[in-house]
C-alpha cells in the first residue's frame, strides 16, 4: 500500500480497488491531529487499519504525537494499545 501526503490539501491517501482513502490530518506543535477519515463504504476495515498503521508510522519517524479526533481512528486506538505511546502526555482513550 503507498501511501501519499498530500501537504496541500492536508491530508494521506491512498488508492484502493474500492476507491479512494482519505485521512485528513492537521499538525501543530508536533502533534499530529488526524480529524477526519474518508473512506469507500465497501472497504475492509483491515485495509483501513493498515492504512492507519502506516500513517503511524510515518508520525512516529517524524517524532510527531498524535492525537485521534475521529471517531474511527479513536476506535483503532483502543484496538491496538500498542500504538498508545504516540499519544501526548494527558490523552486517554
Amino acid at each position: 500500500m503507498e501511501i501519499k501526503d498530500n501537504q496541500l490539501l492536508r491530508q494521506f491517501e491512498t488508492q484502493t480497488s474500492e476507491g479512494l482513502l482519505v485521512l485528513e490530518y492537521a499538525i501543530q506543535e508536533r502533534k499530529l491531529f488526524l480529524t477526519k477519515l474518508n473512506q469507500p463504504d465497501e472497504l475492509e476495515e483491515s485495509i483501513t487499519n493498515e492504512f492507519i498503521k502506516q500513517v503511524l508510522a510515518f508520525a512516529e519517524e517524524k517524532k510527531l504525537k498524535v492525537v485521534p479526533t475521529h471517531p474511527k481512528v479513536t476506535h483503532f486506538f483502543r484496538k491496538n494499545p500498542v500504538y498508545k505511546e504516540l499519544l501526548p502526555p494527558g490523552i486517554k482513550i
